[in-house]
């Protein structure tokens, strides 16, 4: 806003719109090359903390159910109930109990299933957001982890399920 100050304007004091680009122009290139300066002055290196792995903080015995309401069950290798609320694991696929397409995939499920159900018994565990938050089924999808450590990866390392891709593959 210009104000008449003996005949002549004068401009509102502050940054103009080039000044203000250039401000942020350069506070941007320090903050992207600062840390490399620093270093190649020989200038300590300041790390923040990183961030810790959640607390462990969540637990139950699990028993087995089928695929209704339940509490604290594992309906099969990639699905459970935990106080009223039906998960799924969201980085793996395993094999179908409930209506396998041949006898090796329902032997295969089962054994997923056992398993799953003695890793959700065996301590505290963490469920974590994946990119969803539901399937179309309604349920919650979570990443299920112990001291910090994918559930699901261990299940695919034993041969029991599969990375999650985006969409199932036979299993027969």
């Amino acid at each position: 806003m210009a104000r008449q100050f003996y005949g002549r304007q004068r401009k509102r004091s502050g940054l103009s719109g080039p000044a203000l680009i250039y401000a942020l122009c350069i506070g941007l290139l320090v903050g992207w090359y600062g840390p490399a300066w620093m270093e190649r002055f020989g200038l300590p290196r300041i790390d923040l903390p990183r961030q810790s792995v959640p607390a462990d903080m969540l637990s139950a015995d699990f028993g087995f159910c089928h695929s209704g309401g339940g509490t604290n069950c594992v309906v099969d290798g990639d699905t459970f109930w935990f106080r009223g609320e039906k998960y799924r694991i969201a980085d793996i696929d395993t094999p179908e109990t409930h209506g396998p397409r041949c006898a090796a995939e329902g032997a295969l499920g089962k054994q997923a299933t056992d398993r799953l159900q003695g890793l959700m018994n065996a301590g505290a565990f963490s469920l974590e957001s994946a990119d969803r938050d539901t399937d179309r089924y309604g349920r919650k999808l979570r990443i299920v982890t112990r001291e910090g450590q994918s559930i699901g990866d261990q299940l695919v390392a034993e041969g029991l399920a599969r990375a999650w891709d985006g969409r199932r593959h036979p299993w027969c």
